[in-house]
C-alpha cells in the first residue's frame, strides 16, 4: 500500500500540499483530479521520490521512498512531457533502462515492439509527440514494474493507440497486481479506467473513495411543486451541492443516502420527482462549485 500521512510540501514558500493524506490500494488504477494548481503532478513526484515532503510521510508498504533505491527499482513515472536521453534511440533508451532496472523484460520489449511497429533505431526526439508517449508506455511495461505512475498519459495519443494502452494497464494490474496512479483532466476516461479515485483542491484532499461509492453519495434530482414554498424547504433540509431553476421545474444535485433524500423530498407532496444518472465529470464540476472555485478560468474539459 502507498500511504500519504499529513504531507506538506512547499516550493518557493507556496504550500502545495498542505497535510495531505491519502491511501492507494496494491492492484488498483487510482485517479487523481483536480484543478490547476491543485498539487497533482507534486504528489505524482513524492510518489516517485523526485520531491521530499517537509513535514508527514511518504512510504510504500511501510518504506519511506525518498532516496530508497530498491523502491524505485519496482516504479515508473511518465511524466506529462515524457523525457529521454539526448539524440537517444528506442532501442538504446532500451540497454539503457535495462541497466537501471532489474526487471527488465528483453521478451515483452520486442513483443511490444512488434505490436507498435515504432523503429526502435530511429532517435526519439524525431517523432511526434504522441508516438514519444507510445514509447515512454513501450519502455515503462518493459520494466515490470509494480507500481505505475501516469501524468496526464494519454495526452497526443489517437483513439486506437488509447485504447491499446488502457487495455494494456488493465491485464498488467490483473495479471501482476500492478498499481497504477493517473493523473488526468479526462475525467470520462478517469471514469472508465480507474476504480478509486480523489478529488484534490488548493493542496487539500476533498473526496478519496471508491469511483461506484462516490457516485452513490451524489444524486442529481428534478422536481417540481405546485408552489413555491417547498423549494425554499429542500434547501433547508438537503445538503445540496448544486441548484438551478427551469422554469417550473428545480434541478438539484444533493449529497447524502439517497433513499433518505427521496422521503424528504416526498413529504413535500412533488408534483414530479425524477432522478438522473450522475458522471464523475458533472460530480466534479458541481463539488468545485460549491467551494466557488471559477472552473472556466482555470480548468479545460
Amino acid at each position: 500500500m502507498i500511504e500519504l500521512k499529513q504531507v506538506v510540501k512547499r516550493i518557493d514558500k507556496d504550500i502545495i500540499l498542505d497535510h495531505m493524506s491519502l491511501n492507494i490500494r496494491k492492484g488498483s488504477i487510482y485517479g487523481l483530479l483536480g484543478s490547476n494548481g491543485a498539487g497533482k503532478t507534486t504528489i505524482l513526484k513524492m510518489i516517485a521520490g523526485i520531491y521530499k515532503q517537509e513535514e508527514g510521510t511518504v512510504t510504500v508498504d511501510g518504506e519511506m521512498v525518498f532516496e530508497n533505491t530498491s523502491l524505485k527499482q519496482k516504479m515508473f513515472f511518465i511524466a506529462d512531457y515524457p523525457s529521454f536521453l539526448p539524440h537517444y534511440t528506442t532501442k538504446q533508451m532500451a540497454s539503457f533502462y535495462k541497466e537501471q532496472f532489474s526487471n527488465w523484460n528483453d521478451e515483452l520489449f520486442n513483443k511490444m515492439g512488434d505490436q507498435l511497429a515504432i523503429d526502435k533505431n530511429k532517435k526519439i526526439h524525431h517523432f511526434s509527440k504522441g508516438v514519444q508517449r507510445q514509447i515512454a508506455f513501450w519502455l515503462a511495461f518493459s520494466t515490470q514494474p509494480e507500481i505505475l505512475i501516469l501524468d496526464e498519459p494519454f495526452d497526443g495519443l489517437d483513439p486506437v493507440i488509447r485504447s491499446k494502452v488502457k487495455k494494456l494497464i488493465v491485464n498488467q494490474v490483473a495479471e501482476n497486481e500492478m498499481t497504477v496512479i493517473i493523473s488526468s483532466h479526462n475525467l470520462s476516461e478517469v471514469e472508465d479506467l480507474c476504480d478509486h479515485i480523489s478529488i484534490i483542491h488548493k493542496g487539500k484532499c476533498l473526496i478519496e473513495n471508491d469511483i461506484d461509492d462516490i457516485k452513490l453519495d451524489f444524486h442529481k434530482i428534478q422536481v417540481a411543486f405546485s408552489e413555491q414554498g417547498p423549494k425554499e424547504l429542500l434547501k433547508d433540509s438537503l445538503d445540496i451541492v448544486h441548484f438551478e431553476q427551469r422554469g417550473s421545474v428545480s434541478m438539484l444535485i444533493v449529497k447524502g443516502d439517497r433513499e433518505a433524500i427521496v422521503k424528504q423530498i416526498e413529504l413535500l407532496s412533488p408534483l414530479l420527482l425524477d432522478i438522473l444518472p450522475l458522471t464523475l465529470e458533472e460530480i466534479f464540476i458541481y463539488q468545485m462549485e460549491e467551494l466557488d472555485y471559477a472552473i472556466k478560468e482555470t480548468f479545460i474539459l
